[in-house]
């Protein structure tokens, strides 16, 4: 079985550009507010989830393993 990411989205921080819902569109939407909101709070690991999390402007995107909280994005430096 692959990794499992818990993702949010920061509503406080997201300007609603988009750019998440573009690229993994079945991870993220954007509500009537033009707000990024994640579709499932919890996916499978998906290199179009990751990329969407490292292209959104305001970093209002986080990703983690599920079940542990270990940091997948952004990384811990």
């Amino acid at each position: 079985m692959g990794q499992r990411w818990h993702v949010e989205v920061d509503r406080s921080v997201c300007i609603g550009s988009g750019l998440c819902a573009g690229a993994a569109p079945a991870g993220f939407a954007l509500d009537e507010a033009r707000q990024s909101h994640p579709v499932a709070a919890e996916t499978d690991a998906d290199e179009s989830v990751l990329a969407a999390a490292e292209s959104c402007p305001v970093e209002a995107i986080t990703l983690t393993l599920a079940g542990t909280g270990q940091p997948v994005f952004p990384p811990e430096e």
